[in-house]
């Protein structure tokens, strides 16, 4: 069975850093691409980021460009968001999501084959 368990969800001030985990299980993690979204309340789920199965390619959101990160850690089988400069409008729930093909360009949730269960992270102004 697949797990992809988020982490690292918390309130901070506008400005502020905040890195967020997710752990997979249940599959071959090397093997599958890893992507961030994000739901706001009262809006559309949006995609994030997107990071190769070995790390070497990355695409983001104009949204987060120049401010967020991702990494991954397969021999941790663990995925991250680091977000820095964080904006009120960044406020949202926050799920990562797996794909076993890697596309370097903006997904759908629905284009994922396997999604966690969201942290949410808030930040204040």
């Amino acid at each position: 069975q697949v797990q992809l368990v988020e982490s690292g969800g918390a309130l901070v001030q506008a400005g502020g850093s905040l890195r967020l985990s997710c752990a997979a299980s249940g599959l071959p993690f090397n093997s599958y691409s890893m992507g961030w979204f994000r739901q706001a309340p009262g809006k559309e789920r949006e995609f994030v980021t997107v990071i190769s199965w070995g790390g070497g390619s990355t695409y983001y959101a104009d949204s987060v460009k120049g401010r967020f990160t991702i990494s991954r850690d397969n021999a941790k089988n663990t995925v991250y968001l680091q977000m820095n400069s964080l904006k009120p409008e960044d406020t949202a729930v926050y799920y990562c999501a797996a794909r076993e093909n890697y596309a370097r360009t903006t997904l759908t949730w629905d284009a994922m084959d396997y999604w966690g269960k969201g942290t949410l992270v808030t930040v204040s102004s």
